[in-house]
This record gives structure tokens, sequence and C-alpha cells, in this order.
């Protein structure tokens, strides 16, 4: 393949993705922190008693070494130079389904200003193009507004309702699945972006 797989660093006017390193530790955990109480009701819990978290090394070393084996892809998300959030492209299947999900997260004081729209292009382009995916989803909570509003500027296929998909804040959450093929978006999905943004 001609074009880097991972590490790799994608671009769009202000918002750049590119991998999580430890020296993001502060910036991440600073962003976090700030937006802890914003993030909660959409973010993924286990349904076991939960053990001592990993720390931020620890977390970079196991997403690093999930990138190498070809199963996950984490980005950072960063906007005018500053880190905002993260994309993780994870469950990257491959022989015949050639599929993946992503999620994502992003700081509240960017949030509506097009920043995950555009990574969630910049990412799903890369896994068309460069991993040769077949198809990508995104799962969201129906209660949440602004990611459903990310998938309709995006254009994804509403696939339904998939009752108590996640665990999330405690409880067996239902959530509703968006998705999107190669055959779909032949232009790239930031192509598609671009022409659905309103004038």
């Amino acid at each position: 393949m001609s074009t880097p797989v991972w590490p790799v660093e994608l671009r769009e006017g202000p918002v750049r993705l590119r991998p999580l390193r430890r020296r993001d530790a502060a910036a991440w955990r600073s962003v976090r922190a700030a937006n802890a109480s914003w993030l909660r009701p959409w973010e993924a819990t286990s349904p076991e008693p939960a053990g001592p978290a990993p720390t931020f090394a620890q977390m970079v070393r196991g997403f690093s070494r999930e990138a190498r084996a070809g199963r996950m892809l984490p980005f950072v998300v960063e906007r005018d130079g500053r880190l905002v959030g993260q994309v993780t492209v994870s469950g990257i299947t491959w022989g015949s389904l050639r599929s993946a999900h992503v999620g994502y997260w992003v700081d509240q004081r960017v949030a509506g200003r097009g920043t995950i729209p555009v990574a969630l292009a910049l990412a799903g382009d890369h896994c068309f193009r460069a991993l040769r995916l077949h198809r990508i989803e995104v799962n969201i909570r129906p209660e949440n507004a602004a990611s459903l509003r990310v998938a309709q500027k995006l254009g994804l296929r509403d696939e339904g309702l998939r009752e108590r998909y996640l665990h999330i804040d405690g409880e067996w959450r239902d959530h509703r699945t968006f998705a999107v093929t190669a055959e779909e978006v032949p232009e790239g999905l930031l192509a598609r972006y671009r022409a659905l943004r309103p004038a």
C-alpha cells in the first residue's frame, strides 16, 4: 500500500488527527477533567466491578499495540493545535467483513463547530482508502442529540435501534446504529460532508 496505515496524521483546515502519545498526558487529562460531567452520560462503562484504572502510559501502550496489530486506530483530535478530543476506530475486522466501528468524544468548548464531523470524515476516508475497509458504523444513544446531528451532517445511513446494546453510565443502553459503506461514498466522506453543508 502506498498510503501509510499507522501511524498517520490526517488534516483538514483547523482539524488534525494524529496518534495518541504519552506526552499528551497532561493535556488529555485536563480536557477530560473539564468535561467529565458532560461526557458521563455517553461513555461506556463496565458491567463488572471496576479494578484500578490503567495509567495514561498503560492506555497509550495498549492502544499502540492494538494499532500495530491492525485492530484499532486511536486518534487524538486537535483543533488549531490544541487537543480537544479523541476518535477511535476499533473492532476492526478483516476477511469477508472488512468493517469497524468508530467512537469519539470532544471538548464541550468546541462542540458544534464542525470538529467531530470533519474528524470522523477524515478517519472514515482513511479506513476506506488506506485500510480498504468496506463498512464503518457509529452507535449513538437516541438521547444524544448532538451526536445524532453528526451522523446527519455526514449523511450516514440509519440502520435502526439496537436494544440494550452497550453498557453506559451504569446501565445497558439502547443505541441507534448509523453506517456507511465505501460504495456509498466513492468521492469520500469528507467530500460528502462538504456537499451536505449548508451554503
